[in-house]
Parts: structure tokens; C-alpha cells; sequence
């Protein structure tokens, strides 16, 4: 499997606190079937002041104790970046880096309130050439009055990456919903794990891949933790990428739930 959202470089942001956290992170991953894992660390200005250079020396750093810690863990670089102003510009400029240096980016909206001109501003990426990532939706807490404007970005070009640790239940039942909903009704193009530590937001998928399947299918399963991530690291044209399944609405379990 691929992870293509995580938090594992030690100490500049949210995520590891340390080398040694980092490590147990990555052997988790290896014994959970992960191969290749983005870092993807925050950038949002004025709190987490990172940068694609930065982001690369830190991965080259982590790269070369796995390896001299054998951990058979590839990485590669990319940013869970805020939906800030100025953000076209900084990855035109090469500031703020995409996922594996390609066209796909991952874009992390605010969690408490909806941004506004949300939509436009996710369009005006697609626009200029980029294929944003929006990451978690289904952990947003204004997903619920807002759900239509996901699935109206996903026909435009913007992709989906749900949480797996949403749909085995680690962040309770209101993010379980959402991602089963996202999920079911054909409006995830990925999982990743969003790995924060070695305690309870690990670097764990095969549990969601297992969901996944039961609900969808082994063929859109395998899509979802390793088919879409491989076409995206190989700078895939959206039209390239193996669509996602028929958008099925349910009328029935999900209903009444909240």
C-alpha cells in the first residue's frame, strides 16, 4: 500500500515529536503493508512555516535512518497545505511543495468553519493546472450543511482522501459516517492514514482496506490504497486514472444517523 498523507518528519509540525517516534511510526507502517509513505507536514503561515526545501531535507534525514535502521520504507515529499491566500503563487513558485513533485496536491481546508469562497478557490487550482487533494472531509464539522459542495468539486476535478482511521472508528462515530458515506457513494478517489504518532493516529490502512472491500469491492479497494496513488506518483492525467465507481445515493442505513 501507498500513504499518501502523513506526519511522520519529527518535530515541525503536529506530528512526530522526535526520531525515535518516527521510527516506530515507519515499522508500523512496514508491518501494516505500507511500502511508500508521503511527508506531508503542515504548512500554514504564521503557525507551521514549512517549505518544499525544508520538507526535503527533513525527508532526506528520516530517509537514510530508515535505511540505516533497515526499515524497508520508501518516502517521498509533498505538504498537507492550508487553503491560505497566496497559495497558487507559492506553488508556482516552488515554495510549497505537491505531492511527489507532481500536479496533485494535498489541501487541507479549515475544520471548524467553511472557508469562504471555497469552491472558487478549490476551481481556481483545478483551472491553473493542479489536481487538489482535499484531505478528511468527512472529519470537517461542516461537512454535514456542506456535503453537496463535495460532491460538486469532485465533478470538477478535485479528488478525495478519507481518513482510514475514520472508517475503523478512531475519531467516533460522526467521522465514521461521513467517511462511509463518502465512501459508499462513490466520492473517495483515496485513503491515507493522516499518521500523527506511534500512539493512537498511526500509519495503519489494511483495517480500511478491509472495509473498503466489504463494501465496494476488491478491485475499487485496491484503488483506493495503492492503484490511484501510483497513477498520481506517475503524474497521471486525471482522465488517465481509473474513475471512481458509480455514485450510488443511499436511501436507506444512512439515513436518520444525525
Amino acid at each position: 500500500m501507498i500513504d499518501l498523507h502523513s506526519h511522520i518528519l519529527p518535530g515541525i509540525d503536529d506530528g512526530s515529536k522526535s526520531l525515535e517516534m518516527s521510527l516506530a511510526m515507519a515499522r508500523i507502517a512496514v508491518d501494516d503493508g505500507i511500502t511508500q509513505m508521503a511527508c506531508t507536514p503542515h504548512i500554514y503561515p504564521g503557525l507551521y512555516m514549512n517549505d518544499k526545501a525544508g520538507i526535503t531535507a527533513a525527508r532526506d534525514a528520516l530517509q537514510s535512518a530508515l535505511d540505516e535502521h533497515g526499515i524497508a520504507l520508501k518516502l517521498t515529499t509533498g505538504a498537507d497545505v492550508h487553503l491560505v491566500p497566496g497559495l497558487l503563487e507559492g506553488l508556482r513558485a516552488g515554495r510549497v511543495p505537491s505531492l511527489h513533485n507532481t500536479r496533485y496536491v494535498l489541501l487541507e481546508p479549515s475544520h471548524h468553519v467553511a472557508p469562504p469562497r471555497f469552491a472558487e478557490s478549490v476551481f481556481q487550482l483545478v483551472a491553473a493546472g493542479y489536481v487538489p487533494v482535499i484531505t478528511h472531509p468527512e472529519r470537517l464539522t461542516w461537512v454535514e450543511d456542506n456535503y453537496q459542495v463535495f460532491v460538486d468539486l469532485t465533478k470538477q476535478g478535485a479528488w478525495m482522501q478519507v481518513t482510514a482511521g475514520a472508517l475503523t472508528g478512531v475519531f467516533g462515530p460522526r467521522a465514521k459516517y461521513w467517511g462511509e458515506r463518502f465512501l459508499g457513494e462513490g466520492l473517495t478517489h483515496i485513503l491515507a492514514s493522516d499518521a500523527h504518532s506511534s500512539g493512537r493516529r498511526v500509519p495503519v490502512m489494511s483495517e480500511a482496506k478491509a472495509i473498503a472491500e466489504r463494501m465496494l469491492g476488491k478491485e475499487e479497494a485496491q484503488l483506493l490504497v495503492v492503484g490511484r496513488q501510483t497513477a498520481l506518483m506517475q503524474d497521471a492525467s486525471p482522465a488517465n486514472v481509473p474513475p471512481l465507481p458509480a455514485r450510488k445515493v443511499s436511501k436507506g442505513w444512512w439515513k436518520g444517523l444525525f
